[in-house]
């Protein structure tokens, strides 16, 4: 059973502004249809014994402890910068100002 055809797929490019050649039309078509048939089988699953949950595995957040280290310095950081100012990284302005 085909839920998309090939006027659906032509519609939604124009929306879309895409220009699609015959074969990708055709592609298309195949692909949509393809993935509503299995949404469909998804659709039909029964569910009725399945806890409902978040997420599908349980998700544990391994951090680690903070240590104080020894790190860059300033002058360091800065050494092959282009250019600095006031501690900051100074780059182009991209942004125009009115």
């Amino acid at each position: 059973m085909s839920l998309i055809d090939k006027k659906t797929v032509e519609r939604v490019a124009d929306l879309a502004r895409l220009h699609l050649t015959e074969e990708e039309k055709e592609d298309m078509t195949k692909s949509l249809n393809e993935i509503l048939e299995f949404e469909q089988k998804l659709a039909n699953l029964d569910t009725d014994d399945v806890e409902p949950t978040i997420h599908a595995i349980e998700l544990k957040n391994v951090m680690r402890k903070d240590k104080v280290e020894e790190s860059l310095s300033i002058r360091d950081v800065f050494l092959n910068a282009p250019d600095e100012a006031e501690g900051f990284f100074k780059v182009p302005r991209i942004v125009e100002l009115d």
